[in-house]
């Protein structure tokens, strides 16, 4: 089933990706579209590639492999933030470039799912042990803080969504209630210190919690600003859409919207396909809810189950908050549309949630004893 979900929404994506990609091709490129369709049809490619590959692991195997990456994103994610690249004078260091291949790889996608699955393993080894707070800042919280300070200068938005999301987990993975209140504090306060020190030295964070401020200002107000451009290009792609759509290729506002094809190209499938396009979208991603649920509930060990929602449950968090800035609901956050926007490192991370959660699907039955030979991945796990 989950496979057949994940399929009918790569499917669905090539004509509204190559539809909205008309906007980039003139922009930026020499008009052919088609170059962005067959461009997306590779990342899809090589995401179902990783599926399958990934699906192929026991799951067991990503306790150790979570301790392996964390190190590596960490690393990816200080050279990501040296950089100091800009765009219109804000910070906006996100991107590593490969080198001698040439594309362009977002760190802090991958830093999300590694620290879901870090957090997973930590949770399902004090599941119903009598844990303190004090015992569990080190290994658990002062990683996790470590990784989103080093995604909050340049995306906050992504930032906001991880930190949600381990809250989500921790919570469901038996985590006291009143400690997660205490880490919500921390967080706050953290958030607070940093504004002010980016308020006080403004060169070494150009103009960000500005462009934090105003989205939320302009959200709250109504004021004119881009992102007021943007949301009103979509409503009218939204509203002229109407119940059945224009139709495939027809739209209008693909022309005048930015970022047609990634953070708003809901609002152009709405245009396209009508209201009947977007629900078929949204039952979809609810259905694929659902399964990851199931696979969950089913899950022969608790951190199998945690590893399922860890990783699942951010793709549809992600996807209902593209849908609700695309009608007006959040402001604008800058996040695609899971496995139906183009970008490569957006779909590459989800087909390997999605690999990891069919992992578990395909393993249901219980870690073995620990009288058997463990493998080497489980041995680093532990002694970390």
């Amino acid at each position: 089933m989950i496979w057949a979900i994940v399929a009918l929404l790569a499917i669905f994506s090539f004509l509204p990706v190559y539809s909205a990609a008309s906007n980039l091709a003139y922009t930026y490129g020499d008009g052919q579209t088609f170059t962005y369709f067959i461009k997306h049809f590779v990342h899809l490619f090589l995401g179902f590639s990783i599926i399958y590959a990934i699906h192929k692991i026991p799951y067991r195997y990503f306790k150790g492999l979570s301790m392996v990456m964390f190190p590596v994103v960490l690393i990816l994610l200080l050279v990501t933030l040296l950089q100091g690249t800009t765009i219109d004078g804000a910070n906006a260091s996100r991107w590593i470039r490969v080198p001698f291949v040439g594309f362009t790889f977002q760190p802090s996608t991958l830093a999300a799912l590694v620290l879901m699955v870090f957090v997973a393993r930590y949770l399902s080894k004090i599941f119903e042990e009598n844990i303190s707070f004090k015992s569990s800042i080190i290994p658990l919280w002062l990683p996790v803080f470590v990784v989103l300070i080093l995604i909050l200068p340049a995306n906050f938005s992504t930032t906001a969504i991880i930190f949600t999301m381990i809250l989500v987990l921790a919570f469901l993975g038996g985590y006291p209630l009143r400690y997660l209140v205490a880490i919500i504090g921390s967080g706050l306060l953290v958030l607070a210190f940093f504004v002010l020190i980016a308020k006080a030295f403004p060169d070494s964070m150009p103009n960000r919690v500005d462009t934090w401020t105003s989205r939320i200002v302009n959200f709250m107000d109504d004021r004119d600003s881009e992102e007021d451009y943007q949301i009103e290009k979509a409503k009218i792609a939204i509203a002229t859409g109407s119940v059945y759509g224009l139709g495939p290729g027809k739209s209008v506002q693909k022309n005048f919207l930015p970022q047609s094809s990634s953070d708003f190209i809901f609002a152009i499938i709405i245009e396209e396909y009508g209201l009947i396009g977007g629900l078929f979208l949204l039952v979809l991603y609810l259905l694929l809810l659902f399964r990851i649920v199931i696979v969950a509930q089913k899950a022969g060990t608790v951190f199998g189950k945690l590893l399922t929602i860890g990783v699942g449950l951010p793709i549809i968090f992600q996807a209902l908050v593209n849908m609700g800035v695309a009608v007006e609901l959040f402001p604008v956050t800058g996040q695609t549309l899971p496995l139906i926007s183009s970008g490569g490192t957006s779909i590459w991370v989800t087909c390997l949630g999605i690999g990891i959660i069919l992992s578990v699907s395909a393993n249901r039955e219980e870690i073995r004893n620990q009288s058997e030979e463990e493998h080497p991945l489980e041995i680093l796990s532990e002694a970390l």
